[in-house]
């Protein structure tokens, strides 16, 4: 049995327990709590050397991190990493856009809020973070005007990297409401019959 250890209040983490949810795999969630240090004990650090979460134990010992990497091994031959070569393409472009020029700006304003309670000595910082993380949603928004997935006509793993810290980017300090054709996709994948909350 898939063993995954991380916290699923993480966007990172919660990404993966939503494919698994959706593709049905069994699996062990352990959860880390990243405020009281767990990723940072001798233990964890074998298992990644960069203490971070999510990271994927699989039955034979092997150790995945990266949490987009993880969702690509996982959905390997299902319909959410489509065959075709572009399309393929496009899903990692999205993934790398999301690790790049989304989640530095969103997920770490929602972590200064959400986790450490926005403290004095980081409000610059989340203030910051503003800018950037409207401007991600922003693509993302034109994108999405135009077709109801990132890629393609139906969800993959592009759309899971990026509804996770999007669904919650107003722990951030950013207010969705400008952005219709993201709300509008939320609301599709939340519809799912196979959805699963991150609070799920």
């Amino acid at each position: 049995m898939l063993r995954i250890y991380g916290d699923s209040q993480s966007g990172n983490c919660y990404k993966i327990k939503l494919l698994l949810y959706i593709l049905s795999i069994e699996h062990e969630w352990i959860h880390v709590d990243i405020l009281a240090g767990e990723t940072h004990t001798d233990e964890f650090k074998k298992m990644n050397p960069n203490s971070r979460i999510p990271v994927l134990l699989l039955a034979n010992g092997s150790i995945l991190t990266e949490s987009n990497a993880i969702l690509n091994f996982l959905a390997e031959g299902s319909e959410y990493l489509p065959k075709d070569r572009y399309l393929r393409a496009q899903v990692l472009q999205w993934q790398f856009f999301e690790q790049y020029s989304h989640e530095p700006f969103i997920a770490t304003a929602r972590y200064i809020n959400k986790y450490l309670g926005l403290p004095e000595d980081r409000r610059a910082e989340y203030e910051a973070k503003q800018e950037g993380g409207h401007r991600a949603l922003s693509v993302m928004e034109q994108q999405l005007s135009q077709s109801d997935f990132l890629v393609g006509s139906s969800l993959t793993i592009a759309d899971i990297s990026l509804y996770a810290y999007t669904h919650v980017a107003h722990e951030g300090g950013f207010e969705l409401d400008g952005y219709v054709a993201i709300r509008r996709w939320i609301d599709r994948i939340e519809q799912r019959d196979d959805y699963l909350a991150m609070n799920g």
